[in-house]
């Protein structure tokens, strides 16, 4: 399926079915327009529908560039109402992704600026290779960085965002993993089997209890603590409602 800005396929392997989402502007460097941000919200919307689905790559078109951000031309015709109206259709597509039902692995090429870190931000796992530069560089250009950074706190710590935020530098691969932004990176020829791998691991997990785990970790985001240990209990009762625990413990006992 090719949706404006956005491309989505499938593929079935052993576990059940895979689905990859571009960005797809590979010649404007997969910058983010509205295009890019109608076809992932429709894309999302598809995705969340499909009960057989267990996980998704997401990633951006081409062999160099995950995503350049926030398209400059558009970003350079905003006045204040625009301004509120772009950045908040930004938020609604970055935060379909977030709210898929199954995890989501950002794939990640060469550069990812500005709305790219927020949105591979909202992805369950970011694999990287060692060409991978990232920077948040909208102070540079006179504007705050908004929406999905907020979500940088929690996932590098305060300090860590607190300087990518204030400085709009550039983060190498090896400088991201040891921040935590990059669960890992590896050699752009391995790329693809590293993702893969991590598909494997997914797939071979529990269906109902991956995707009742994903709705639990975007829950313990917003939730304190007291409220995150009584959602979760009640989410530990309810996966025996199933019989996916006691086919998969009787497996695991066979071992």
């Amino acid at each position: 399926m090719t949706n404006g800005g956005a491309r989505l396929t499938y593929e079935d392997r052993d576990g059940g079915r895979i689905a990859r989402l571009w960005i797809d502007r590979p010649g404007k460097r997969n910058a983010i327009d509205l295009a890019v941000i109608a076809g992932l919200k429709n894309a999302c919307a598809e995705l969340a529908e499909d009960a057989d689905l267990r996980a998704v790559v997401l990633t951006g078109a081409g062999e160099q560039t995950f995503a350049a951000g926030a398209d400059v031309k558009v970003m350079q015709a905003l006045d204040p109402d625009s301004g509120r109206a772009f950045i908040t259709s930004l938020h609604e597509a970055i935060d379909s992704v977030r709210l898929l039902p199954v995890p989501v692995i950002a794939k990640i090429r060469g550069h990812c600026l500005g709305a790219a870190v927020e949105l591979a931000a909202a992805c369950d796992i970011r694999i990287g290779d060692t060409n991978t530069m990232v920077s948040m560089p909208e102070v540079k250009v006179g504007i705050p960085s908004v929406i999905e950074a907020a979500l940088l706190p929690g996932l590098i710590g305060w300090g860590a965002a607190r300087e990518m935020l204030l400085t709009g530098r550039d983060y190498d691969a090896e400088e991201l993993v040891q921040i935590g932004y990059l669960q890992k990176a590896v050699a752009p020829s391995g790329l693809s089997a590293a993702v893969d791998a991590s598909l494997d691991e997914i797939v071979a997990c529990g269906p109902i209890a991956v995707r009742t785990q994903k709705s639990l970790l975007n829950l313990w985001q917003e939730l304190s603590l007291k409220e995150a240990v009584a959602v979760s209990i009640d989410a530990f009762g309810r996966s025996f409602e199933s019989e996916e625990p006691q086919r998969m413990l009787a497996a695991a006992l066979e071992k």
